[in-house]
């Protein structure tokens, strides 16, 4: 399977998804550890990848959401966005509300 369709597979499977360094538990650098924590907030679960585990994918997925930087959550197969993004969305009430479509 091509590294595209991989991501393109994973982005359908699961309604919300974060492409990290490192994993939920034991990030790997303090943005992931950040958006985690804004994730988390919410009480939604998520799926992720470990794109330090994954070099393909942390080669390739920047190409396909035309986002330079890891982390990246997608809600539904398309891009929020990164760590600002993300934590700034949780503190307006706006990511819990996002999560909630995507869980529905």
């Amino acid at each position: 399977m091509k590294t595209e369709d991989k991501i393109k597979a994973q982005l359908a499977d699961n309604p919300i998804i974060l492409y990290m360094k490192g994993i939920p538990e034991a990030p790997e650098c303090g943005f992931s550890a950040k958006t985690v924590a804004a994730i988390k907030s919410t009480g939604f679960d998520f799926a992720y990848v470990n794109v330090l585990a994954a070099p393909f994918i942390r080669e390739k997925l920047p190409q396909i959401s035309d986002w330079p930087t890891f982390p990246q959550l997608f809600v539904k197969g398309e891009l929020v966005g990164g760590c600002d993004i993300v934590v700034d969305m949780a503190e307006a009430g706006e990511l819990k509300a996002l999560l909630a479509t995507a869980a529905a």
